[in-house]
């Protein structure tokens, strides 16, 4: 497994590969040319191709499947990203089949490399962190973490050992790009946990977790939706070895201005997102292509940059409103040489 790139300044930029694009931007490193792009996942693969997207299948299936019946659906797995990728000019792919188990996700990596080579990055979910918690588990998590913090410090350790463990698979077996971490922590008004407790209960384990991806030669983007801005300096720590490589979602809806986070971070950290989905949802046209063009008009001044939504193509999306800030990207996310 190698996350190097064969591209360079002195690559012309319509020689370069998606995955070149893509890991050009994650390196920080700007190039002439139409900037990456690439969504964390695109759900309307029935509206656009007739099937069910990967992560709507169920994990029982697997479990029945023959070995060729399970090759078949590998291939058609495959091939389905693919096509998302192709048919929308993404960089970049992110792999989350079910079942989510070590020999699925290799056997799929494998598949897509034999079917387009080294064309596009590749990247799995890998976030071991605590994320927010839904409904009620949110009270019981608290409790927890007042009156066991010891237990819930260890099985915070335990869960980061065994995402290591397993990229460590990966790594030896080849065809991985990176990670995204995709455990969210923050609401539109600030993080779930007061800071001193996300300090104890996820800054440690983050920061080590990003170190270990790292020393394995894996690139890593998190991800959380919301405002980021009390906690972007546990995000984008001086100490490299524990920084991302990227951030994504940059979200608007929480008061994430692209503008401001290039002012303090851009030399830092690669950017990706902020193109806002709510406006996507419940906005005019006009207001979804402004959107686009803020994103895009400030996020190319950053060395590192991917054009994308604040968070992903989700069900209920209208496809038009994707392909609208989609032709903004085509037609104004250009750099000059």
């Amino acid at each position: 497994m190698s996350v190097t790139t064969s591209a360079s300044a002195s690559i012309k930029a319509d020689t370069l590969t998606p995955r070149q694009r893509f890991t050009a931007a994650m390196q920080r490193r700007p190039l002439p040319g139409r900037v990456p792009h690439f969504e964390l996942v695109f759900f309307l693969t029935m509206e656009v191709f007739g099937k069910v997207h990967p992560e709507h299948r169920m994990d029982h299936q697997w479990l029945q499947m023959t070995q060729h019946e399970r090759n078949l659906h590998i291939a058609d797995l495959a091939q389905l990203y693919i096509d998302i990728a192709e048919r929308y000019e993404h960089d970049a792919i992110l792999l989350n089949p079910r079942p989510r188990e070590p020999e699925m996700f290799m056997a799929l990596i494998d598949e897509i490399r034999r079917r387009s080579g080294d064309r596009f990055f590749l990247m799995l979910h890998g976030d071991a962190t605590i994320s927010i918690p839904c409904g009620g588990d949110l009270e019981e998590m608290s409790v927890r973490m007042a009156e066991q913090p010891d237990q819930v410090e260890a099985e915070a350790a335990q869960r980061v050992d065994t995402f290591l463990q397993r990229a460590e698979v990966l790594r030896r077996h080849g065809g991985l790009d990176g990670f995204a971490l995709c455990c969210d922590y923050c609401f539109n008004t600030g993080t779930f946990l007061p800071l001193p407790w996300f300090d104890r209960f996820i800054t440690p384990y983050l920061h080590r977790l990003i170190a270990g991806y790292r020393e394995m030669g894996f690139y890593v983007i998190k991800h959380t939706d919301g405002n980021i801005i009390p906690i972007l300096d546990r995000l984008v720590p001086d100490d490299e070895r524990c920084r991302p490589h990227a951030l994504h979602s940059l979200d608007p809806q929480g008061g994430v201005d692209m503008k401001q986070i290039i002012e303090r971070m851009g030399d830092k950290v690669a950017l990706c997102g902020n193109v806002n989905c709510g406006l996507l949802q419940t906005g005019t046209d006009e207001q979804c292509i402004e959107s686009a063009r803020y994103a895009l008009t400030h996020g190319m001044k950053a060395p590192g940059y991917v054009f994308c939504t604040s968070n992903c193509v989700y069900t209920g999306m209208e496809l038009s409103r994707y392909e609208l800030i989609r032709e903004v990207w085509r037609r104004e996310g250009i750099r000059s040489a």
